[in-house]
């Protein structure tokens, strides 16, 4: 006979997903309690953020074009830039400032932009630790665009900023790293702009654009509290009133823009960049000017560069020159930038031989390119290509001397290029051989 089984109430089991508690710390709503968070900060923050990233971008995307990637082996990306190389159109000459104008506004803008971001950033703080962390796959999505604006504009703004500083602590290439995260700190911050663009409209249009910043420390209120947004749940009394939270914010960005500024424009402002990594001129000779690479730095010694050295230029036939028969030649001289990546310039008065008279001594007038091959014995600026537009340009040269003195081997005698917009790297010096395509 069989026993009757006993109603035992069956064990629940755990549902699968995150526990419904909020663990200890971040995730909990009552850990944040700042009483100046909350969406008219964060709005208005992004509004003055915006512009200056789409500035940033748009001349950091010209500077990738300023390399006339499309040339030769000008193209610094692996694989030639994998299909997303930005190359539209062949870099102008002119203006002579053009590349000096949009490095500088490059650097500029993004050091104006790194308070405001880290201002930005402290005021989404919450979001980032939001409980549960994903609950439904379109909430998964948003975290993702969020984990990808957020590292993005993190890694984009640092990289770029030790490069200015000459300071790589990576194994990776600065300038592909730093083009492709780019691309998609870029992607996720247009995506964020069209998300929040309604929640700032509403926000300004509840609260004014404004008004919060007439209240001063005593009459410094909360935001409502809304679950799933910034503003705090129990929030503590303030100690700074949010005007003058702005006013640090605003403070500490032209601070660092002028820094970048002071580099870009020259003259005497230059020395009150003291942050700035080429702020000091070496020396007050004609050659006391800003330097990159040095000779010794690029493993050459004065003896590559002494009597024995030659320019070869190869065209339609070879041809072997001193540096007597280069300067027994027609001499030119113009007052052009060299600009560098770095964001700052400077102007020098140039002398020497122009491109297109060599190109019609190698045999080949109307060339199409160029290929400048440097002394120095690696790198992957030992050699540029430089377009037709470039070498027809009656101020471009092949500089021999400076400021009417002649180059030091710093600067790269016996003899550099010197075009007028193009990028510093590309002016390049101690050269040892052209190669002139005929049209």
């Amino acid at each position: 006979m069989r026993l009757p089984r006993p109603n035992l109430p069956r064990p629940k089991l755990p549902k699968p997903g995150f526990p419904a508690d909020h663990p200890p710390g971040p995730t909990r709503p009552s850990f944040w309690r700042s009483p100046l968070r909350g969406p008219w900060l964060t709005s208005i923050l992004g509004s003055a953020l915006a512009p200056l990233i789409l500035v940033c971008a748009f001349t950091g995307f010209l500077s990738q074009a300023a390399y006339n990637p499309a040339l030769g082996n000008n193209s610094l990306l692996p694989g030639g830039g994998l299909g997303v190389d930005l190359y539209f159109f062949s870099w102008p000459t002119s203006p002579s400032f053009l590349y000096a104008l949009t490095q500088g506004v490059h650097v500029t803008s993004g050091l104006l932009a790194i308070p405001i971001l880290l201002a930005k950033l402290w005021s989404v703080m919450p979001k980032l630790f939001e409980w549960p962390p994903i609950r439904s796959i379109a909430h998964a999505l948003e975290r993702a665009s969020l984990a990808l604006l957020v590292g993005g504009s993190i890694f984009v703004f640092f990289t770029g900023l030790l490069n200015i500083q000459v300071f790589y602590p990576w194994p990776f290439r600065f300038l592909p790293a730093h083009y492709y995260g780019a691309f998609v700190f870029m992607a996720a911050f247009l995506l964020h702009i069209g998300l929040k663009i309604p929640v700032a409209r509403r926000t300004f249009r509840e609260q004014g654009v404004l008004r919060p910043l007439r209240a001063d420390l005593e009459h410094t209120e909360p935001e409502p509290y809304v679950e799933g947004h910034v503003a705090p749940l129990e929030p503590d009394r303030p100690t700074i009133s949010r005007r003058a939270m702005l006013a640090t914010v605003g403070a500490a960005s032209l601070g660092a823009g002028f820094i970048a500024a002071s580099q870009s424009i020259g003259g005497p402002l230059r020395s009150l960049g003291l942050l700035a990594p080429r702020s000091t001129q070496l020396n007050d000779g004609p050659n006391g000017f800003q330097i990159n690479k040095t000779l010794a730095k690029v493993n050459l010694t004065r003896d590559d560069i002494g009597p024995n050295w030659r320019l070869v230029l190869q065209g339609g036939e070879e041809r072997i020159l001193s540096r007597e028969e280069l300067l027994a030649m027609p001499q030119h001289t113009y007052d052009l930038p060299i600009a560098c990546v770095e964001g700052w310039s400077t102007t020098q008065s140039w002398t020497g031989v122009r491109l297109r008279d060599l190109a019609t001594l190698a045999g080949a007038p109307g060339a199409s390119q160029v290929l400048v091959e440097s002394l120095q014995k690696g790198g992957a600026l030992r050699e540029v290509t430089l377009s037709s537009g470039q070498i027809a340009d009656e101020r471009s040269l092949l500089a021999l001397r400076v400021n009417g003195v002649d180059l030091s081997p710093d600067h790269g005698y016996p003899a550099r290029v010197i075009v007028p917009a193009a990028p510093g790297v590309h002016q390049t010096k101690w050269v040892g051989a052209m190669k002139f395509e005929a049209a």
